[in-house]
């Protein structure tokens, strides 16, 4: 395998953790009140603990910005790292200031928000990588 090829290997990689990262934490705050709901033991669990969402965020960043940077470097079309620059801002904003200033709900939507516009970067930047990797 070429350093080329692998480098487009790991690209890849970090795209689907970043994708995983962000569909986990879509799940960690979507479905968290419910289980917390049916199941209130959970809540002893560090799942429940507001400092989970920092941990994820923590995950998300630079693995985003690796695989983004990586990306586009080799596909030239740097808009791609408009989306996930907005998600991962509206995540790092979002866990550090969402339950003060935007109330559990609106931290909610905005940590879903932030999570699917890094889900649609790390997309396109997969979909970008491998048109690329077909033409070379």
């Amino acid at each position: 395998m070429t350093t080329d090829s692998n480098t487009t290997t790991s690209n890849n990689a970090l795209d689907q953790a970043a994708i995983g990262i962000s569909l986990l934490c879509v799940i960690h705050c979507l479905a968290l009140p419910i289980a917390l709901t049916l199941i209130p033991s959970i809540g002893g669990l560090p799942l429940a603990d507001e400092r989970f969402h920092l941990w994820l965020v923590m995950l998300v960043v630079p693995t985003s910005f690796v695989a983004l940077f990586l990306g586009c470097r080799r596909h030239r079309r740097w808009h791609v790292v408009g989306w996930g620059v907005a998600g991962v801002t509206a995540l790092v904003l979002t866990a550090v200031f969402g339950h003060s200033m935007l109330g559990e709900v609106g931290e909610r939507v905005f940590t879903v928000i932030g999570a699917v516009l890094v889900a649609i970067g790390h997309v396109l930047n997969y979909r970008l990588c491998r048109q690329v990797d077909c033409c070379d």
